[in-house]
């Protein structure tokens, strides 16, 4: 058995005796859940050190003000990193409508496990619409990093949409809203996609 099939197979039967407690409409939603694709969308609104970088390709696009910025927080010993980070759900046109109302996640760079998060917003997710969850995501890449300018920076423009590929995943564990509250997913799935250059969403 794969692991998605074994995902929605511990979740079934995690759930199963709710369902029979609360009949058809529960056990259809819960249904409905297992069967949402989520995937990585791409990014909007980065910043590094508070300069905007989604339409810069290297550290060479940005102006001699904007690099002393960015110069300037890595000499302080930090680079913050902003932007909002956008998860595609999908859920299949023939299931019916699901309800996410929570996503629990942890972001992972080049494989290296960074900051984690929680989206508390509810979203509706309808039969064959994709919708667009954004997450906010703010981290400091010298704490995970180190301080050499040219490989954070690269990196950060990667994330951004620009630069050479990386690799970006999110470990995410969605709730769904059942007549029963909100129910979670029993393991976390994994989110992942290259950005940057040619691996650009």
């Amino acid at each position: 058995m794969n692991l998605t099939n074994r995902r929605r197979t511990c979740l079934l039967l995690a759930l199963a005796g709710a369902a029979l407690l609360t009949g058809c409409a529960t056990l259809q939603q819960i249904a409905a859940l297992r069967d949402v694709d989520f995937s990585l969308a791409g990014t909007s609104g980065g910043t590094l050190a508070g300069v905007p970088i989604a339409s810069s390709r290297s550290l060479d696009d940005l102006g001699p003000l904007d690099v002393a910025r960015v110069a300037g927080a890595l000499a302080r010993g930090e680079l913050p990193l902003e932007m909002t980070l956008l998860v595609r759900a999908s859920n299949p046109a023939d299931n019916v409508q699901a309800r996410l109302v929570a996503l629990d996640w942890t972001l992972f760079l080049d494989d290296r496990k960074t900051v984690s998060g929680a989206l508390d917003q509810e979203y509706v997710l309808p039969p064959g619409e994709p919708v667009s969850v954004p997450l906010q995501v703010r981290l400091d890449l010298v704490e995970f990093f180190g301080r050499q300018l040219d490989q954070v920076a690269g990196l950060a423009l990667a994330v951004a949409g620009a630069g050479e590929p990386t690799r970006v995943r999110l470990e995410a564990t969605p709730s769904i809203q059942t007549p029963l509250g909100p129910i979670r997913y029993p393991d976390p799935i994994r989110i992942e996609h290259e950005v940057g250059g040619s691996g650009r969403p």
